[in-house]
């Protein structure tokens, strides 16, 4: 097996950008008082990153996973996360064991 130098550039170059939005970001945040609007949109990325990733496996799949999916956001409205996202794990394996 051997590396090729470009993919090898481009693995270092990735790894790089990826540790250096990270350390920035962490710094920038740590020297600012953040407030308001931004306090607001910096809460809202985790739910926003994770709707963007489940959402596209959630209804390209099947049945069981859409219905999963439903399952965990009406759950969601009314636990807090852990029981929700536990309640959509165990929703979904029970209905591919329903479902086939």
């Amino acid at each position: 097996m051997q590396l090729d130098p470009l993919v090898f550039t481009a693995i270092a170059a990735m790894a790089v950008a990826t540790y250096a939005t990270r350390f920035f970001g962490y710094w920038l945040v740590r020297r600012t008082t953040v407030s308001g609007r931004l306090a607001g949109a910096l809460e809202a990325v985790p739910g926003a990153v994770l709707t963007a990733i489940i959402a596209p496996m959630a209804f390209a799949t099947g049945v069981a996973e859409s219905g999963a999916a439903l399952l965990t956001v009406l759950l969601a409205s009314r636990l807090s996360l852990i029981p929700a996202v536990a309640g959509g794990c165990l929703a979904v394996v029970g209905l591919r064991l329903l479902l086939g």
